[in-house]
């Protein structure tokens, strides 16, 4: 499962909040929200998180192995 855990601390990190997302760089409050709930999000859109913010994939996202019990 991908979670958006390491998105969350690197915003607060560079000091940008998720309005300055939306409104300077246009990225969608959809997004934002999607990211809220770790639901999935475009590669393009993970691109832009990182050119951004000026980080790595490993800033935006990470795999969480989950059993096959689990909802995702």
């Amino acid at each position: 499962m991908i979670i958006y855990d390491p998105f969350w601390k690197t915003i607060k990190e560079k000091g940008i909040s998720t309005y300055t997302l939306i409104q300077k760089h246009n990225i969608s409050s959809s997004t934002i929200n999607r990211l809220r709930k770790n639901q999935g999000i475009s590669t393009l859109t993970i691109n832009d998180l990182c050119r951004i913010l000026n980080c790595k994939v490993e800033d935006i996202l990470e795999y969480v192995e989950t059993s096959d019990e689990q909802t995702l």
